[in-house]
């Protein structure tokens, strides 16, 4: 079996889907042939042992790159095309291109279906919409999401194809563990991309409303240089610049080591369709503070963390009553966490059930559990 991987970019900077795409191709090269077809880019992550086609992402190319497209496939002969990602018109024309030739598709709207993301800038979207992303939707024989939350947004657009609820993944080999933690000052981490949508102002107004002080915050990811400045220029103006520490973009074991350091992860985020962070905070060992707009209620029932809904009010009384708790009982909830990780989230675990939807469509055979009709 041969599988195309379509995604506009694998930039090291661009965000989830490129970790996501990063963890699920090695892992499942191991089954069959993986191909991935992105964009140029001058920082694109190593896929080892991927064949990987760049084309150039400038819209001025659109009316060739549907040509190049369809020789791609033809060239490759994919049994299934995998798109990843919406908005962009070259995901519709490589879609288009492989239906064309009757390959079956496969589309991850990865959280773009999100309500959050639909109310941000919505004229261009409704302008996508009618144009083709709409038909590219309604169209695909398939569809993936990653959590129930997202596959409940997806139906009330009015999609009913199969639709596989599967989740991401992380390599749990990575993991460095947490195994000291002290009785003082809580390490609080954020760690994502730096974005408007991540609640990073409301973290920082919450923190100034904090009477308490045995704690500090690190700011760890890469974002807009210009949107990173207002962030800095904001903990001065709320009088909390000593209580932060923006420490920029980190990766490898430097990224592990940084959550190996913290007490407390938290992100408070308007908007995730996974979060794959939270699942790499919990695999850590340490309790996660996130929001309802992630689909993370997990934190509640395994009783590893706390899922709030996004306002100050409920930041200032959670972050207080987390810095409060004692370590043992962290250490307890970090436990939990790790154990709901080891059950639910590995990339192995996720492989193999990409690996069995994938299966079902190639044969098709009756699609396992996991896939909603």
């Amino acid at each position: 079996m041969k599988i195309i991987h379509f995604v506009t970019t694998i930039d090291r900077n661009s965000g989830g889907i490129t970790t996501y795409l990063h963890l699920l191709s090695q892992q499942l090269k191991e089954k069959f042939e993986v191909i991935v077809v992105t964009g140029i880019t001058s920082n694109p992550v190593d896929l080892e042992g991927i064949r990987i086609f760049f084309y150039n992402p400038s819209l001025l190319l659109l009316g060739t790159l549907g040509k190049y497209f369809r020789n791609l496939i033809i060239q490759e002969q994919p049994e299934i095309i995998h798109i990843n990602g919406i908005w962009e018109p070259q995901t519709w024309l490589f879609q288009r291109e492989a239906q064309r030739l009757g390959i079956k598709v496969v589309l991850s709207p990865h959280g773009m279906l999100e309500p959050y993301i639909l109310n941000r800038h919505p004229l261009k979207k409704k302008i996508a919409l009618a144009l083709y992303q709409n038909k590219a939707i309604k169209s695909a024989e398939y569809l993936h999401v990653t959590a129930q939350a997202e596959l409940n947004n997806v139906r009330m657009l009015n999609c009913n194809q199969p639709i596989a609820v599967i989740p991401n993944g992380i390599d749990t080999s990575e993991v460095i563990e947490k195994t000291n933690w002290n009785a003082g000052i809580k390490n609080i981490l954020f760690l994502s991309r730096i974005h408007p949508k991540k609640g990073i102002e409301l973290l920082i107004d919450a923190v100034a409303q904090l009477t308490s002080e045995n704690f500090k915050i690190t700011i760890a990811g890469e974002g807009d240089p210009a949107y990173v400045e207002t962030l800095k220029k904001r903990v001065i103006q709320k009088n909390v610049s000593h209580l932060f520490n923006f420490s920029g973009g980190v990766f490898g074991n430097k990224k592990w080591e940084l959550f190996q350091q913290s007490d407390l992860f938290i992100l408070p985020t308007y908007s995730e369709n996974f979060g794959i962070v939270i699942a790499e905070a919990l695999a850590t060992g340490i309790p996660v503070i996130t929001t309802t707009g992630t689909p993370w209620q997990e934190l509640e029932i395994y009783n590893c963390g706390w899922w709030i809904d996004l306002n100050v009010p409920n930041l200032v009384q959670t972050i207080n009553q987390a810095i409060n708790t004692n370590s043992q009982d962290l250490k307890a909830m970090g436990l939990r966490g790790k154990k709901l990780v080891a059950e639910k989230y590995t990339i192995e675990a996720v492989g193999n059930d990409m690996y069995n939807f994938y299966k079902s469509i190639s044969n098709n055979t009756e699609f396992p559990e996991f896939v909603k009709l």
